[in-house]
């Protein structure tokens, strides 16, 4: 009977009631916070003020809607077409290319947009239409290759999901950008892998191939596309900008060159871009608001603490801590978004993960692919969703076809999870100590 007086689990309890009827979880979570707070007699203040000091106090989140806008300007500028086109021209020529040409893409754009959800309805839409348009591929393997490979994006920079993590663990947002690189780079090979072994099985078309003497030309009209990574990353590390100011750079440049060398943009899509880059910030920014407040509530229960008195009496090492930091994310991805897991669970895990000697940068990464990789986990996995309304296929075809994908993602995960240098050769070959 205790329990269910104590007023941190009314206030879960709450929390979980409002957003199973319906209210968003960014909201739900400041209604279970202020129970908490009126249960214990604290002032309602409190909301505001964890509101004003750490929401405008962190530079850093602006980076957030400056990247959403950039992928948004990409969208409507050609810059996904120039890509897609010279995605096509480098690997559309062997068996299963335009398979290929889906997880090329996501590799390429996942230095656009930060965002697996903006990749999968964007280029990933686009590329599964190409799939399945006469028949070439099933349309539930095209649905589960576009959710899989979009998965990708937010590893390699730039990447919101480790935006907000730098946020509520105090890394380096530039390393955590190095570090994802060559893990993205892993995933896209692993998905590969699968689509040869698949395509030789199911004897997957060949794309009439682009004439080899084209691709200079198909490379130079696609160069200002292509550019755009290397800008980003050039701006952050060659100390120019800080992060959060290279994603305005990143806006701007998508912007410049949509508008100077492809004139694609109108008035009309870049007042819609506007428009639904100011949805996308307000869902996000109304989920780190909750975040926050509720991030008091578990600073004031002394949570994490406890957790490490906890992980001390079980005398977990390094190794057994990241194995039960694994099995856990991985158990609430299938059944929580990504963002409210970095937001809410892993402020928690930070200070046991750095008393462990476990390099948070290293922790960041596996932190984020483990999330991703709850995208495509059934049964809430929302990627799995999308790309269920996107395509049409039933929902039960696409997980089927997933499962593959998502098994060599996961050896992905234990390889970067076990060898940390596959996440920490880069950023130490540009200085990091860590």
């Amino acid at each position: 009977m205790e329990l269910l007086t104590d007023p941190f689990f009314l206030c879960i309890a709450a929390i979980l009631v409002l957003a199973v009827l319906g209210l968003p979880i960014g909201l739900s979570m400041i209604g279970g916070s202020i129970l908490y707070l009126l249960l214990n007699g604290l002032d309602m203040g409190i909301v505001a003020e964890q509101f004003l000091n750490r929401m405008y106090a962190n530079y850093i989140i602006l980076a957030v809607p400056l990247f959403i806008l950039a992928a948004e300007f990409m969208n409507i500028g050609s810059l996904s077409d120039k890509l897609l086109v010279w995605c096509n021209a480098v690997v559309g020529r062997f068996r299963g290319g335009l398979a290929l040409v889906n997880v090329l893409q996501s590799i390429v754009f996942a230095g656009m947009s930060g965002s697996a959800i903006a990749d999968a309805a964007g280029t990933g839409k686009m590329v599964h239409s190409l799939m399945t348009r006469d028949g070439k591929y099933p349309n539930s393997f095209a649905a589960a290759l576009t959710a899989s490979s979009a998965v990708i994006g937010p590893i390699i920079p730039p990447s919101i999901p480790m935006v907000l993590y730098a946020l509520v663990s105090d890394a380096s947002i530039g390393y955590l950008f190095m570090g994802g690189i060559i893990p993205g780079v892993i995933m896209g090979l692993s998905l590969a892998l699968i689509i040869f072994y698949k395509a030789k099985k199911h004897n997957f078309p060949v794309e009439a191939p682009v004439p080899l003497r084209q691709l200079p030309k198909i490379t130079w009209q696609s160069l200002p596309a292509l550019m755009m990574p290397v800008v980003l990353l050039f701006c952050i590390y060659s100390g120019i900008t800080t992060p959060t100011e290279a994603a305005a750079v990143a806006a701007a440049y998508a912007l410049i060159v949509s508008i100077v060398l492809y004139r694609s943009i109108s008035w009309k899509n870049f007042y819609s871009s506007l428009v639904v880059s100011s949805k996308t910030t307000v869902s996000i920014g109304m989920l780190i608001a909750g975040a926050l407040v509720l991030n008091y509530v578990v600073t004031v229960e002394n949570i994490p603490a406890s957790l490490s008195a906890v992980l001390t009496e079980w005398n977990l090492d390094a190794v057994m801590f990241l194995i039960f930091v694994n099995v856990v994310l991985l158990l609430l991805g299938c059944v929580l978004e990504g963002t409210a897991i970095i937001l809410i669970i892993v402020p928690v895990l930070v200070p046991s993960a750095a008393a462990l000697g476990i390099d948070l940068v290293h922790f960041g990464v596996v932190v984020v692919v483990n999330v991703m990789i709850g995208l495509i986990t059934p049964p809430y996995g929302m990627l799995l969703f999308v790309m269920q309304t996107v395509s049409g296929a039933k929902l039960k075809d696409i997980v089927s076809d997933t499962l593959p994908f998502l098994a060599v993602l996961l050896a992905a995960l234990m390889l970067f999870t076990f060898v940390p240098d596959t996440v920490l050769w880069l950023p130490r070959l540009f200085g990091y100590q860590g």
